[in-house]
C-alpha cells in the first residue's frame, strides 16, 4: 500500500520500538504464509482477502489497509489486501469476481497495526504454472529489492538504495515504476522519507541507524507508464498490459548491515 509520506524528517527508532514494528511484520510475514496455501485456480482474490483479515484479527492486530484514505477526497481503500494481478502493479481492490486463473500473478501486499506499530509486505505469488519469461520478471524483482537493501546502512544515502534497483532492474532488461516509491513504517503507515526506486547513489538523504522504512520494488516487463483504473480509482495498471512484480520489505537501517524486519520464510520455505 502506497500513500503519501507523513512529516518531513527522519523518526528514529528507540530498540523497544524496533521490536514492536518486528511484531507486526512477522505478524504480516506469517499472513503472506497463510494465503499461500489458497494461491490458486478459481479462487477469487476476495476470498483471499477474508482469510487475511480473519487471520490478522485472530491475532488481536488490525489490518492496516482496511479503510485507509490517503487524503479526504480518496475514496477509502475497502480491503485488507491489495490484490494486483497480472498488469495490475499495485492497489488492486479484491473483488468477488477477480478469480485467478493458471498463468496468472498475484502482488499481495499486507499491512498491519499491532501495538500501535505499523507493518507492511508485499509478494507476488505464481498461480499453478506461470511462464518463463514471467517467472524471470519475478526473480529479478526480487533480488533487485535484495541490491537494495544490501546498501541501506548507515552513513548511505537514499539514492543508494534507489540506483540499486534501477541498476540491476534496467540491467536485465525490465523497467521501473516511478511514480510509486517505499516510505518510513512505524506509528504511521508511511512516514518520511519516500524511498524512489530510481535515482543516483550517493545522491539523498543520509541513512541512520534505528531508522525503520519499506523498500518496494515495483518491476514492468514491458515500459514503465502506468495509469490508474477509472473504474474503482485504486488499482495501478500499466499501459500496455504487459506484466508487473511487486516485492516489498520493511527493515530497519544498521550501522554494518540493515535488518530486515519482514521475512519471505513463510512462504518460500
Amino acid at each position: 500500500m502506497r500513500g503519501k509520506a507523513k512529516g518531513d524528517k527522519f523518526n528514529l527508532r528507540r530498540e523497544d520500538e524496533i521490536e514492536l514494528i518486528r511484531k507486526s511484520c512477522l505478524l504480516v510475514s506469517e499472513t503472506l504464509g497463510e494465503l499461500k496455501k489458497y494461491v490458486k485456480p478459481g479462487v477469487s482474490t476476495l476470498e483471499l482477502d477474508s482469510i487475511a483479515e480473519d487471520f490478522i484479527r485472530t491475532k488481536g492486530a488490525i489490518p492496516a489497509f482496511k479503510d485507509y484514505q490517503p487524503s479526504e477526497d480518496d475514496t477509502p481503500f475497502p480491503g485488507t489486501l491489495c490484490t494486483s494481478v497480472n498488469h495490475a502493479v499495485v492497489h488492486g481492490i479484491p473483488t468477488e469476481e477477480d478469480v485467478l486463473k493458471e498463468g496468472d500473478i498475484v502482488s499481495l501486499d499486507c499491512g498491519v497495526y499491532w501495538n500501535g506499530y505499523f507493518g507492511d509486505s508485499a509478494y507476488t505469488f505464481t498461480v499453478g504454472e506461470v511462464k518463463p519469461e514471467i517467472l524471470r520478471l519475478l526473480s529479478v524483482t526480487k533480488q533487485s529489492l535484495y541490491e537494495a537493501i544490501d546498501v541501506a546502512k548507515q552513513g548511505g544515502r537514499i539514492g543508494d538504495i534507489s540506483s540499486a534497483v534501477q541498476r540491476y532492474a534496467l540491467k536485465h532488461g525490465y523497467s521501473i515504476v516511478k511514480e510509486l516509491t517505499g516510505h518510513g513504517v512505524g506509528t504511521d503507515l508511511h512516514e518520511f522519507p519516500e524511498v524512489p526506486n530510481y535515482g543516483k547513489k550517493g545522491n539523498g538523504l543520509q541513512l541512520f541507524e534505528g531508522l525503520v522504512i519499506a523498500i518496494e520494488p515495483m518491476i514492468n516487463m514491458g515500459k514503465a507508464d502506468i495509469s490508474r483504473n477509472p473504474n474503482d480509482n485504486w488499482t495501478i495498471i500499466t499501459k500496455d498490459g504487459l506484466p508487473s512484480a511487486h516485492f516489498e520489505h520493511t527493515i530497519v537501517v544498521r550501522k554494518g548491515k540493515a535488518e530486515i524486519l519482514t521475512t519471505f520464510d513463510y512462504i518460500e520455505n
